[in-house]
């Protein structure tokens, strides 16, 4: 008797049950009892292959692991299972108790540290972005500040000059969005093998993106725009 994966099963019955087929194993017949989802021993990132399951008494294997579901911690449980198995096995060697969490940790560790640092480096060029566009319009609103001292003289509002500043913010700041997203659709390809369960070129996630730059230029053009809106009309008419 043997159990298969859907890898293994799709790929020698495709559209058909394999459960009571015979297959071969060791060169031995074995019975096809049932079909299990794919597990990805190797690695994270790698395709499941094919795999089969065999019982102890069929084929001894050369290490074997004890799986034990409870909700005691581990160090309570360790040693009445230690016990228990040397009653069994009295030459039984000291293991290691692991949670299935533990396990899990280990295994993503080093993508997740590199997804940590990745988030970092955009994290940054999220900061210094902001810190240019702020930069950009606070030195454009310094330069206009006879302009917008005029207008507001003419019957301007605190709140139209307010608009102006950040509706001019938001266009630049679009085009540079503009420009990365297809620089981002032209390189997506690049980093998919970091990414799981997610499409390079995923609409919502690139949709997401925008959104948040663009509130972040509408944010970073704010302080320079409430600065313009205050402008003193006489003293700015001043400025030579």
């Amino acid at each position: 008797m043997v159990l298969l994966n859907r890898t293994a099963a799709n790929n020698l019955w495709p559209n058909e049950d394999p459960v009571g087929r015979i297959a071969l194993v060791n060169g031995k017949d074995a019975r096809v009892i049932g079909v299990v989802s794919d597990v990805r021993e190797s690695s994270l990132e790698s395709r499941p292959g094919w795999q089969m399951y065999l019982s102890s008494s069929q084929n001894s294997p050369d290490g074997a692991e004890l799986a034990v579901r409870t909700k005691l911690p581990p160090d309570v449980l360790a040693s009445s299972v230690m016990s228990t198995l040397r009653e069994l096995n009295p030459g039984q060697p000291a293991t290691e108790f692991r949670t299935i969490q533990q396990i899990v940790d280990h295994a993503v560790s080093p993508r997740r540290f590199f997804v940590w640092l990745v988030s970092l480096f955009a994290a940054l060029g999220l900061v210094l972005a902001s810190l240019g566009i702020y930069g950009v319009i606070s030195y454009s609103v310094s330069r206009q500040t006879q302009e917008i001292g005029i207008r507001m003289a003419l019957g301007a509002t605190a709140n139209r000059v307010q608009s102006s500043v950040i509706s001019r913010t938001l266009r630049l700041a679009l085009v540079g969005i503009a420009i990365g997203t297809v620089a981002s659709f032209m390189v997506a390809k690049a980093i998919a093998s970091v990414l799981f369960a997610t499409d390079p070129s995923d609409p919502p996630t690139f949709a997401t993106t925008i959104l948040m730059l663009s509130r972040i230029a509408v944010l970073a053009g704010y302080i320079p725009a409430r600065r313009a809106s205050h402008v003193d009309p006489m003293t700015a008419l001043r400025v030579n």
